[in-house]
């Protein structure tokens, strides 16, 4: 097995991301834009990084979302989705901090 192939699924990055998001973003779901897949970050293909990771779409090989940490700041680069959809539901959303 080659480096391109060893992956691990998207909730490998859940440590990271917990790091900006107040709730689960691992369910969050994203549109691929290299194929218009739809599913949640936590089926994306991760490949760590030593400063980050790569999120990537399992049907395409699509970098869907990159998360770099260098100096105390986190980047999010966020060009190979079309669309992040975040359930909210009621008043009792993480979204709302309640």
């Amino acid at each position: 097995m080659d480096a391109r192939n060893q992956h691990l699924d998207g909730n490998a990055a859940a440590g990271l991301l917990e790091e900006l998001f107040t709730f689960d973003i691992t369910i969050a779901e994203a549109v691929c834009n290299g194929c218009q897949a739809v599913g949640p970050l936590g089926t994306m293909h991760v490949y760590s990084l030593e400063l980050g990771a790569i999120l990537r779409c399992p049907s395409c090989g699509n970098a869907v979302l990159r998360i770099s940490r260098l100096d105390g700041e986190c980047w999010l680069d966020l060009r190979g989705m079309s669309v992040l959809r975040v359930m909210v539901s009621g008043s009792g959303s993480a979204l709302n901090g309640h």
